[in-house]
C-alpha cells in the first residue's frame, strides 16, 4: 500500500509524535527501557561521552536539590531517583566494559575522552596512584557515607513508625479542641503518611547505593584483569603496555563511576540526616553553628594559639582567628541591643491562666495503649471518621449537634480497654479485642462459636469475641458481625443519647436560635426574653431529648411555646404542649416497620389509680401512690411490654394526657427505651395497632 492510500485521519504528524513523547510517563517508560539497552547493545564513544557527562551533571544536581529543600518531603521523588541513578550507573559501567575490553588495544581513548581524561588527571602518568585514589574514594563512598545513611534511614524509619499513633492522637486532639479545620486535619495525616513511606522507602533505597559500590569495585577487577589478560594473549601486548592501556582505562571508568555514585550518596546522606530540621542546609548550618558568640570566640582563640606553635604556618591559622574573632564580635553586639530593649521594660513571662485548669470535656473518650491504632486504622475505618459520621447523624436525628469529642490515651486503663466519660464523669467503659470481629445472635441467645463470651457494652446482649476467619460460618449462620471501632461508637451512641440533656448547654440553646433560618428570627425576637427566657427554652428542649424526641423542628417548638406560655410557666405543662404540637413527628418518629403506631393503652383503672394520686394543686402537683401499688404496675408493664417484644413490637404506652409526665417518671426508671405518650399525642392521620393493655 502506497502512502497516498493511507487515509489523512489515521497519519501522525511530526508535531503529533513530538507532543507524546514530550509527555512525562512517555518520556520516563523511554529512559528506564535506554538504561536497559546499555546493557545489552554496543554503542559508540561519542554517545558514552555524552551519557557520562549527563550522569555527572545529574548527580550534582541531586545533591544541589538535597541541600537545598526545606525538608525531606520536599524531595520525596528521592528514592525513585536515586534507582534510576544507580541503574543508568551501572549500565554505563558496562557500556564503557565492553569498549574497554574490545579496543583497549588501540590507545587511552578507545573508550571515550571523559574516561581517558579521568584516568589521566587522576593518576598523573602513573596507574599506582590511580588505584590508591580510586580505592580511597571506593572506601569514602562505601564505609563512611553510604554506611551512616543507611543506618540514619533504618533508625528513622523505625521512629517514625513507632511515633505515627501518638502524632495522630495530636492531630485527632487539635481537631476535636478546633485548633484546625478538618482540611487541615487531612492534610497533616497525609504528610504523616508520606514521611513513615519516604523514610521506609530510603531505608531500601540506600542498599542500592552499597550495592552499586561493590558493583563498582567487582567491575574495576575484571577490567583490569581481563583486559590485560586480553592485550597479552589476543593482542601480543607486553605485561607493562597491556597493563598501561587497560589499566589506565580501567581506573578512569571506575573513577567516573564512582564520582556520580559518591555525589548521590552525600546527597542521600543530607537528606536522611536533615529529619526535623527546618529551612535548607546553608540556612540551618548558620542558624545552629554561627550564631553563637562565645563558640567562635573560642575557635578564634584557639586558632591563634596553635599558629603560635614553632614549626606552624602562622598564615593560615591567623586569618582563621582574625576571621572567627571578627563574626564573635559582631554577634556580641547585635545580641546587646535587644537585652538593652528588655532592661528598659521588661515583660511578663507568658503563664497559663489558672482559669484554663477549669476547663472540662463535655465529651471524652480515653483509650488504652493498643488501641491507638484505631484511630489510623488502615482499612480506612478510622474511630475519628466513624465519630464524626456520629456526629451528623444525632445532628440530622434529634436537630441536636454533640459536642466535639476528644480522644487520648490512658495508660491506667486495660490494654484494650476504653472510657467514656461525660463532662471529666465515667459513663461507660468497655473492651473490644482488635483483629477479632464481635458476633451476636439476633435472637439474644448466646453465640455457638469458639471464642472468648462477654456481654455487648451498649445494650448488654450476649455477644462473642471470634477470629477474623470465622467470619463466613458466623454470616451463614446468621450472626450479627461488628467490627472493634463500631461496638465503641455504638456504645458511645447510646451514652450520647442517654446524656443529651445534659450535654444541650445555655451556649448551645443560644447557637440553635441563632442559626435559625431569617424569616424565623422575628418569632425568636417576639418570644425571648419578653414572652420566656432562653432558659425556659432550654428547659423544655432537655425535656423533649430526655425522652428523645428531636428538637429539629425548633420553630413549631417555638410555636408551641408562644401558645402555652402565656397561661403557665410550668415547664412540665409547656413540654405537653409542645408534645401536642409535634404529634405528627412523634407518631411518625415510632411507627412500625407496616406504618403503623403500635399502641399499649393503660387501663381505665390505672388510669384513675394515677389521677386520684396526684397530691397538690397547678404547678406543684406531685404524684404520691402507694410503694405496692408501684410494685404492680411495674410488674404489669414488664409483662405487656415482655409479650409485645416476643412478637417483634416496639409498643409504646398510650395515657391520659394528665397522667402522661408522671406515668413516664416512673416508666423510666425500670424501661428507659419505653416511649410513653398521651392521647393528644396521636397525630388523627395515624394508622394505630392496639398490642395489649395494662
Amino acid at each position: 500500500m502506497t502512502d497516498a492510500a493511507v487515509p489523512q485521519s489515521n497519519r501522525l504528524t511530526t508535531k503529533e509524535v513530538a507532543g507524546w513523547l514530550m509527555r512525562g510517563e512517555v518520556a520516563l517508560a523511554l529512559g528506564v527501557l535506554l538504561i536497559v539497552v546499555l546493557l545489552i547493545v554496543p554503542i559508540p564513544t561519542v554517545i558514552l561521552d555524552l551519557l557520562l557527562a549527563v550522569s555527572i551533571m545529574s548527580s550534582v544536581l541531586i545533591l544541589m536539590t538535597s541541600l537545598l529543600i526545606k525538608k525531606p518531603l520536599d524531595f520525596a521523588i528521592f528514592p525513585t531517583v536515586l534507582l534510576v541513578a544507580t541503574l543508568f550507573r551501572l549500565g554505563l559501567n558496562l557500556a564503557s566494559t565492553r569498549l574497554i575490553l574490545s579496543h583497549g588495544h588501540e590507545g587511552a581513548d578507545s573508550a571515550g575522552q571523559i574516561i581517558q581524561g579521568f584516568g589521566q588527571l587522576m593518576m598523573s602518568g602513573n596507574f599506582v596512584i590511580g588505584l590508591i585514589v580510586f580505592a580511597i574514594l571506593l572506601v569514602v563512598n562505601f564505609v563512611v557515607i553510604t554506611k551512616g545513611s543507611t543506618r540514619i534511614a533504618e533508625v528513622s524509619a523505625r521512629f517514625t513508625l513507632d511515633s505515627m499513633p501518638g502524632k495522630q492522637m495530636a492531630i485527632d486532639a487539635d481537631l476535636s479542641a478546633g485548633l484546625i479545620d478538618e482540611t487541615e486535619a487531612k492534610r497533616r495525616r497525609k504528610e504523616l503518611e508520606q514521611e513513615s513511606t519516604f523514610f521506609g522507602a530510603m531505608d531500601g533505597a540506600s542498599k542500592f547505593v552499597r550495592g552499586d559500590a561493590i558493583a563498582g569495585l567487582i567491575i574495576t577487577a575484571i577490567n583490569a584483569i581481563g583486559g590485560i589478560l586480553i592485550g597479552m594473549m589476543q593482542h601480543e601486548m607486553s605485561a607493562g603496555d597491556a597493563a598501561n592501556s587497560y589499566v589506565v582505562m580501567t581506573i578512569g571508568d571506575g573513577l567516573v563511576t564512582q564520582v556520580p555514585a559518591l555525589i548521590v550518596s552525600i546527597a542521600a546522606g543530607f537528606l536522611v540526616s536533615k529529619a526535623g530540621v527546618e529551612g535548607s542546609a546553608d540556612k540551618a548550618l548558620v542558624n545552629q553553628l554561627a550564631t553563637n558568640p562565645v563558640s567562635l570566640g573560642m575557635v578564634a582563640a584557639a586558632s591563634g594559639v596553635i599558629g603560635l606553635i614553632p614549626g606552624m604556618p602562622l598564615l593560615p591559622f591567623a586569618g582563621i582567628a582574625f576571621g572567627a574573632g571578627f563574626l564573635a564580635w559582631r554577634l556580641g553586639r547585635k545580641k546587646e541591643e535587644p537585652v538593652a530593649v528588655e532592661a528598659a521594660a521588661p515583660a511578663a513571662p507568658a503563664e497559663e491562666p489558672i482559669s484554663a485548669t477549669l476547663a472540662i470535656d463535655d465529651v471524652k473518650i480515653e483509650l488504652g495503649y493498643a488501641l491507638l491504632s484505631l484511630i489510623n486504622d488502615l482499612e480506612g475505618r478510622r474511630l475519628t471518621d466513624q465519630i464524626k459520621a456520629l456526629r451528623r447523624t444525632l445532628a440530622a436525628e434529634f436537630g441536636f449537634v454533640m459536642p466535639p469529642v476528644r480522644i487520648l490515651d490512658n495508660m491506667r486503663l486495660a490494654t484494650q480497654g476504653y472510657a467514656i466519660r461525660i463532662k471529666e464523669m465515667e459513663a461507660g467503659s468497655g473492651e473490644v479485642r482488635l483483629g477479632q470481629l464481635m458476633a451476636m445472635d439476633p435472637g439474644g441467645r448466646q453465640v455457638e462459636l469458639p471464642g472468648e463470651h462477654m456481654r455487648e457494652p451498649a445494650f448488654g446482649l450476649p455477644a462473642t469475641w471470634i477470629d477474623e476467619s470465622l467470619r463466613e460460618e458466623a454470616t451463614f449462620r446468621g450472626y450479627t458481625l461488628v467490627d472493634p471501632s463500631t461496638v465503641l461508637t455504638t456504645h458511645l451512641t447510646e451514652i450520647l443519647k442517654d446524656n443529651m440533656p445534659d450535654l444541650l448547654s445555655y451556649a448551645e440553646v443560644q447557637k440553635l436560635l441563632k442559626d435559625l433560618p431569617d424569616e424565623e428570627k422575628k418569632l425568636v425576637e417576639d418570644l425571648i426574653p419578653s414572652v420566656v427566657t432562653t432558659t425556659t427554652v432550654q428547659r423544655v428542649l432537655q425535656a423533649l431529648l430526655r425522652e428523645r424526641v428531636s428538637i429539629r423542628d425548633l420553630p413549631t417548638i417555638l410555636e408551641g411555646l408562644a401558645e402555652a406560655a402565656p397561661h403557665t410557666a410550668s415547664v412540665t405543662q409547656l413540654v405537653e404542649h409542645v408534645r401536642t404540637r409535634l404529634a405528627k413527628q412523634i407518631c411518625h418518629q415510632n411507627q412500625g416497620p407496616d406504618g403503623a403506631l403500635p399502641i399499649i393503652t393503660l387501663s381505665p383503672e390505672w388510669e384513675m389509680a394515677f389521677a386520684e394520686s396526684l397530691a397538690g394543686q397547678g404547678e406543684d402537683r406531685q404524684l404520691a401512690m402507694a410503694p405496692s401499688k408501684l410494685q404492680a404496675f411495674i410488674r404489669e408493664v414488664r409483662e405487656v411490654f415482655e409479650r409485645a417484644a416476643q412478637s417483634g413490637d416496639a409498643a409504646v404506652l398510650l395515657t391520659g394526657p394528665m397522667i402522661r409526665p408522671y406515668v413516664r417518671s416512673i416508666i423510666e426508671r425500670f424501661r428507659g427505651q419505653t416511649v410513653v405518650m398521651s392521647q393528644n399525642e396521636v397525630h388523627p392521620r395515624a394508622r394505630l395497632k392496639t398490642i395489649g393493655v395494662v
